[in-house]
């Protein structure tokens, strides 16, 4: 994010260390030891020049400002944890090529998502581990997670992803066997039994933590709001989250313009399927604003599951499969008995039927983690201390929310208490991006809105997604100069509430303020940005 703060970081004084051209302190020198002194130097509070500067998405290794600056120490690591390879039977691209690219585009971690079934258990991960061994080796400026697209049973897919370790392969191989939809079978309860058998494998030591985010929840209507709340019960420190953003965002671009035509997120179903959950209205099968149905409805299932106080997470990925006016075709190897594409192909022509970006091209997930460790990554995934960003619409986010009881206060995530009658004060800042996106313009963000709503405990209906009670509780109009800071204060508090961001460049909204339903075959996703900020729980004593 931004580097130049006005308020204090701490006890630490700031100092000036001239950076020499050819030397680490040089911005431009990006070996792996060199970035990470600088980083640690910015840790300190100390500047190398303007190599502290940098900001997410020029492609140049950066140090990352912390999420609450109030305390935790914490920083950024932006990050995409749904990244397909020549190792899925739709994919084409080689790990190589992938990691490469999120370094380019500003990326701190990745995860390396195949989908699983038949040849990708047999074959493929085999194969995938060596090559994410190399990279790992080869590109030290990127973590890369080992995991994979899991086809949940009885819905629809999810990332499932472990840090590296003596166990990881056999876990994830074993898992995929036994409970993958495409290999194991297909049931409701085949779903939770998976998760659980994550959730021993962290109890047992074999991992230090293994995370699921549902993927794309409503683009085929099939994850049902019983499903998730079960997910999540059934092992709440595995099944955290969801995609508030899927990937695709490129295949909107109309026809005119060089794109597939498609829908942002391919999210053209056109009619629920029979397997889909009946409850769901006709506009919970498009984006909005770029983003899913039941994250972009205020008041809709993402804040129904907050207003039963369940930490719930949303991110924002890529789902790379093939890039927009990329040249590179797949390759041409059978999937079915090797389980892999084989090299891909660079046919000179830009492929039109793309809709994909590369990671962090388009979207992001900035990360709060006390390192830039595999664990501790996770570690801040787990926690909810993520900000989903679209086209560098923001360059920071930091948050406070405090009462009186608590002055240190939390951030993104966490939970605070006040007593019965209290003051609850939420201060934001955001700091503007200084750049161009990859579009090559330079994003204006234009509104924020605080998004607040009771927490009315858990909710004897398993599938209710609505939450009446949530509402924007105020728009901030973002100065054109200036720091961009807010507060708002909740006043006489008699009930327990949670509290959410979310921003936009204020191009296409509804006359109340929400985004748009996106166009099939009319939708440029850098003309219309929002970022989205996950919740703070106020618990009132």
């Amino acid at each position: 994010m931004s580097h130049s703060h006005d308020h204090p970081h701490g006890d630490h004084t700031h100092h000036e260390v001239e950076p020499v051209e050819g030397s680490w302190l040089d911005p431009e020198d990006d070996r792996p030891s060199s970035v990470e002194r600088r980083r640690f130097l910015a840790g300190l509070g100390i500047a190398a020049g303007a190599a502290g500067a940098v900001a997410v998405g020029t492609g140049q290794a950066r140090a990352h400002v912390p999420v609450n600056p109030w305390g935790g120490g914490e920083r950024y690591y932006a990050g995409d944890h749904h990244i397909h390879t020549q190792y899925s039977d739709d994919g084409q691209y080689t790990i190589a090529q992938q990691v490469a690219k999120a370094h380019e585009f500003g990326l701190d971690w990745v995860v390396i998502t195949d989908h699983g079934g038949p040849a990708h258990q047999k074959f493929s991960i085999d194969q995938v581990t060596p090559d994410i061994e190399r990279v790992r080796r080869s590109q030290r400026d990127v973590l890369v997670y080992q995991g994979l697209e899991w086809n949940i049973p009885g819905a629809e897919h999810a990332t499932v992803f472990l840090p590296p370790g003596k166990h990881t392969v056999d876990i994830l191989k074993a898992f995929e066997l036994a409970y993958d939809g495409r290999v194991a079978g297909n049931g409701e309860p085949l779903a939770l039994a998976a998760l659980r058998y994550l959730e021993a494998q962290v109890l047992s030591g074999r991992t230090e933590i293994a995370l699921m985010f549902a993927n794309h929840p409503s683009r085929r209507g099939v994850d049902s709001p019983h499903e998730i709340r079960g997910w999540r019960d059934a092992a709440p420190g595995v099944a955290v989250g969801m995609e508030g953003a899927p990937g695709h965002q490129a295949a909107g671009i109309p026809k005119s313009a060089g794109g597939p035509g498609r829908a942002r997120g391919y999210y053209d179903t056109a009619a629920p399927l029979p397997e889909s959950f009946p409850g769901y209205p006709a506009e919970s099968y498009r984006t909005h604003g770029g983003f899913d149905w039941m994250t972009a409805t205020v008041g809709g299932l993402w804040d129904s599951l907050l207003a039963e106080g369940r930490p719930w997470w949303i991110t924002a990925n890529s789902d790379v499969h093939q890039v927009f006016q990329d040249t590179f075709t797949p390759g041409k190897q059978d999937y079915a008995t090797t389980g892999s594409k084989g090299a891909p192909i660079d046919s000179g022509v830009r492929q039109t039927g793309y809709g994909d970006f590369f990671p962090g091209q388009y979207g992001a997930n900035l990360v709060g983690s006390r390192s830039k460790s595999y664990v501790d990554v996770m570690r801040g995934l787990q926690a909810g201390k993520v900000v989903t960003v679209h086209g560098r619409l923001i360059d920071g986010l930091e948050v406070r929310v405090r009462s009186r009881d608590d002055l240190r206060g939390v951030t993104l995530g966490g939970r605070t208490f006040v007593r019965r009658g209290g003051d609850v004060e939420v201060t934001i800042e955001i700091d503007r991006t200084d750049g161009p996106n990859f579009s090559g313009a330079v994003p204006v963000l234009a509104k924020v809105d605080l998004i607040s709503g009771p927490v009315t405990g858990p909710s004897a209906d398993r599938d209710l997604f609505v939450a009446p009670g949530t509402a924007v509780a105020k728009t901030f109009e973002v100065p054109r100069k200036g720091k961009i800071r807010f507060t708002h204060t909740f006043t006489n508090v008699e009930r327990s509430f949670y509290l959410r961001l979310r921003g936009s460049d204020g191009k296409r909204l509804t006359s109340s303020g929400d985004p748009v339903i996106d166009e099939i075959a009319n939708s440029d996703p850098w003309g219309d940005l929002w970022f989205y900020a996950n919740p703070v729980f106020v618990d009132v004593i």
